[in-house]
C-alpha cells in the first residue's frame, strides 16, 4: 500500500466524484500534537464539518494541512506518510513513497524501524501529527529549589513556575515512544498537557534545578534569572536532548519564566538586604549624610524628653550616641568607595585636638565641681561625657583618745600614739 500525489485541480474537478472518500485532520488545537482524520463528505463538496469514521479505502483521497505528518497505519503497520502538504491518493497497489519534506532523508531510517510496531491488526486508518511549536505548557516545582545568591550572600528557597514549549523532531519516535497506544486503538486526539505528561513536567523540573545550580555557581543574582530566559531555553534542550530528542523525537524550544516566589525566611532576607543596599546607596551623598545625621539628632532630643529618668540622663545618653555616631561617620567616610573625603577630612584632623585646647580649662575645676576620670569638668552629680557618677568625697578620721584629725592613711595618731581604728 502506498500513496500517490494527486492534482490539485483534480481534487475540485469532476473527477472528485469518482473517489470514494477525503481524509482530513480532525480539528487540531494548538497543544494537541496527533488526532485522527475524519471523512469529508463528497456531496457538498468537502462542506460537512462534522466529519465521519476514520476509515481509509484503495481510492480515497487524503488532505495534508501545512505543518502537519501524515500517517498511514493499516493492518498494525504504519505502511507510508508524508510530510509535505498537499492532496494525495491511497493506492493499494502502490508502493509506500515517502514523502519526507522538511525533514529530509535523515526520517527513512525511523521509518524503517517502526513501520512494523503500532496497533493490532483492525482497520486501516489516517493521523495527523502536529509540526507547528507547542506552546504555553505550564509547569512548577512542588518544593522550594535551593539557590545560592552572591549579593544577598545567603541560600535562598523559592517556588519556580512559568510555562515552556516543544517542537517535535522525529515523528516516528514521538509516536512510539510518546503518544498512548490507546489513542490510536479508540481512535483519539493526544493533548501535550497535564495530566498525561506529568512524567515530562517531572523531569523537565528536575533539570531546571540543575540549570538554577549552574547559574548560581557562575554568579548570577536570582532576580536576574527572568532574563536568562533564551539561554535557559537553550540549556533546556541540550540538557534534555538524549532522553527527550533523541529517544522521544521531540526537543524544548523556548522556556518562559514567571518571578520566582520565595519563601518567608528567604523573602526576610531579600527585603532586608535590599533595604540595606538602598540606605548605603542613599548616604554615599553628602547632603544626605548631613540630612541623616540632622534627623537622627532630632529624634535623640524628642526621645530625651520622654527618659523615664530623667531629661538629663536622656541628654546624656544622646551626647555619648552622638560621640559614637559621628566615629563611625568618620570611619564610613575614610571609605574610598562613599561620600566626599575631602568635605569631611578636616573635621577628622581636627577631633583628636579638642581634648588638648580643653585640657588646661578642666585643670581647674570650678568652686564645687570635679574632674571625671575621663578628664571632663563637670558640677552635677554623673558626668556629662561619658556618665559616670562623681566620687564621694572620703570619710574624716579621728583619733580616738585625743580627738585629732586622722588622714586617710594614718596608722597612729601624731598627737598621743594611739592606733588609729
Amino acid at each position: 500500500m502506498g500513496i500517490i500525489k494527486a492534482a490539485i485541480n483534480a481534487v475540485t474537478g469532476a473527477l472528485a466524484d469518482t473517489w470514494l472518500e477525503v481524509i482530513e485532520s480532525a480539528p487540531m488545537g494548538n497543544n494537541d500534537v496527533i488526532v485522527p482524520g475524519q471523512a469529508v463528505d463528497q456531496k457538498g463538496r468537502s462542506q460537512n464539518k462534522k466529519g465521519g469514521e476514520n476509515l481509509v479505502s484503495n481510492g480515497s483521497i487524503i488532505h495534508v494541512l501545512d505543518n502537519q505528518f501524515m500517517i498511514l497505519v493499516d493492518g498494525g503497520k504504519i505502511v507510508d506518510y508524508t510530510a509535505t502538504a498537499g492532496y494525495y491518493k491511497v493506492d493499494n497497489s502502490a508502493l509506500p513513497s515517502l514523502f519526507n519534506g522538511q525533514f529530509g532523508d535523515s526520517i527513512k531510517e525511523s521509518f524503517s524501524r517502526i513501520k512494523y510496531g503500532g496497533i493490532s491488526s483492525t482497520s486501516q486508518r489516517v493521523f495527523f501529527l502536529n509540526l507547528q511549536e507547542i506552546r504555553g505548557i505550564k509547569f512548577g516545582t512542588q518544593n522550594p529549589v535551593q539557590y545560592f545568591d552572591n549579593f544577598y550572600e545567603s541560600e535562598l528557597f523559592m517556588r519556580l513556575h512559568g510555562t515552556y514549549s516543544i517542537k517535535i523532531t522525529d515523528p516516528f519516535k514521538f509516536y512510539m515512544e510518546v503518544i498512548p497506544r490507546e489513542v490510536i486503538t479508540n481512535n483519539e486526539k493526544f493533548t501535550f498537557a497535564m495530566p498525561a505528561i506529568q512524567q515530562f513536567n517531572d523531569e523537565f523540573v528536575s533539570e531546571l534545578g540543575t540549570a538554577f545550580n549552574q547559574y548560581s555557581a557562575d554568579g548570577f543574582r536570582v532576580s536576574h534569572i527572568a532574563s536568562k530566559t533564551k539561554e535557559m531555553g537553550k540549556y533546556m534542550a541540550d540538557a534534555l536532548d538524549e532522553d527527550w530528542n533523541q529517544l522521544r523525537g521531540f526537543q524544548v524550544t523556548s522556556v518562559g519564566m514567571q518571578p520566582p516566589a520565595y519563601d518567608e525566611e528567604s523573602q526576610k532576607i531579600v527585603t532586608e538586604r535590599s533595604k540595606m543596599a538602598s540606605q548605603v546607596s542613599y548616604l554615599k551623598d553628602a547632603a544626605n549624610q548631613q540630612a541623616y545625621m540632622a534627623k537622627s539628632v532630632g529624634e535623640g532630643i524628642s526621645g530625651a524628653g520622654n527618659n523615664p529618668g530623667g531629661a538629663a540622663i536622656g541628654f546624656m545618653g544622646m551626647n555619648m550616641a552622638q560621640n559614637m555616631g559621628a566615629g563611625v561617620m568618620g570611619n564610613y567616610m575614610q571609605n574610598p568607595q562613599y561620600g566626599n573625603q575631602q568635605q569631611y577630612a578636616q573635621p577628622q584632623q581636627q577631633q583628636p585636638q579638642q581634648p588638648q585646647q580643653q585640657a588646661p580649662q578642666q585643670a581647674a575645676p570650678a568652686q564645687g565641681g570635679w574632674t571625671c576620670e575621663c578628664g571632663a569638668t563637670n558640677q552635677g552629680k554623673f558626668c556629662s561625657e561619658c556618665g559616670k557618677a562623681k566620687p564621694e568625697a572620703p570619710k574624716k578620721r579621728f583619733c580616738t583618745n585625743c580627738g585629732a584629725e586622722l588622714s586617710p592613711t594614718t596608722k597612729f595618731c601624731p598627737e598621743c600614739g594611739t592606733k588609729a581604728e
